[in-house]
């Protein structure tokens, strides 16, 4: 996680860093405030703002759509199709606990094409 009151470019740093394409904002303790993605540091760029001037807080995306770990794959992906977004954050409901975070990658790995386009299953 990284503090919503932390810049832009900090959050960029971690998430090369890391090689990761998203990182959650708020405390440790979940849930999250937002999530910043790659996609909303081109959001950034696109719009001219000085990574170093915004903070996490100013470009994250809230409220944090999420699963839980009884959710299937195929629940999943209607989720994030549903709702377009790219990833998925895992809350444990009881605990608000993380459990991972599904990206429209593991989608493409695990369900297969008939889930989306039935009809070219013949």
């Amino acid at each position: 996680t990284i503090a919503p009151d932390a810049s832009a470019a900090a959050a960029a740093r971690r998430l090369l860093g890391l090689d990761i394409g998203s990182v959650l904002a708020g405390a440790e303790s979940l849930p999250p405030d937002g999530i910043l993605t790659e996609s909303d540091f081109v959001r950034l760029a696109a719009e001219g703002r000085d990574p170093t001037a915004t903070t996490v807080g100013e470009c994250m995306n809230s409220p944090v759509i999420t699963a839980t770990p009884s959710d299937s794959i195929g629940d999943a992906a209607r989720t994030m199709a549903d709702r377009n977004v790219k990833k998925l954050p895992v809350v444990e409901p009881e605990t608000d606990g993380l459990v991972g975070i599904v990206t429209t990658t593991d989608v493409a790995r695990y369900v297969p094409v008939h889930e989306f386009h039935p009809e070219e299953t013949g």
